[in-house]
């Protein structure tokens, strides 16, 4: 998408158009929140197309880099691996599934809790994600390219201090 030439923007446009049907209205956090959330999705779509090429979805990504982050042996228990990612362990089985019929991870029997399993990255996947990784990382580099490194330091810092008031 290419700028526009008063460095105006979408959410430039919305803000205006409530400050002229509401005047005292302060859209100071629209301002903010407007473009993280634009950010957000387009930055999704991105990500989706760069590990697409690998054959996995943005989810699917995340479990397995959740795994490769986990060091050697490059495994974790079906209840950690859900809490890396934010999801319920049923959320979790269906990526599992697929991930596992395509040979990027195996689930096996807990040797420490013979009611529980493990899942593990393979070789195949860990050759995948160290792939999809360096694809990732060259979109969002290529993204954050509009700011200097000081500028994206700033950034890093102030949505750091954001997240950290939340509940995320």
């Amino acid at each position: 998408m290419t700028a526009d030439p008063t460095g105006k923007d979408a959410v430039d446009a919305i803000v205006a158009q409530w400050a002229a049907v509401r005047p005292g209205l302060d859209t100071a956090a629209m301002e903010v929140f407007g473009r993280v959330f634009r950010l957000a999705r387009a930055m999704g779509d991105r990500m989706e197309r760069a590990y697409a090429q690998f054959g996995i979805s943005r989810g699917e990504f995340d479990v397995l880099a959740a795994l490769r982050r986990a060091g050697e042996p490059y495994t974790l228990s079906p209840r950690r691996l859900s809490a890396a990612l934010m999801l319920t362990t049923g959320g979790t089985t269906g990526r599992l599934d697929k991930l596992e019929r395509a040979g990027l991870l195996r689930r096996s029997p807990d040797p420490h809790d013979r009611r529980g399993l493990q899942v593990t990255l393979t070789e195949d996947g860990h050759r995948l994600i160290d792939r999809a990784v360096g694809a990732g990382l060259a979109v969002q580099s290529e993204a954050l390219a509009a700011l200097d490194a000081d500028q994206a330091g700033r950034l890093a810092g102030l949505l750091r201090l954001l997240l950290a008031d939340t509940d995320v």
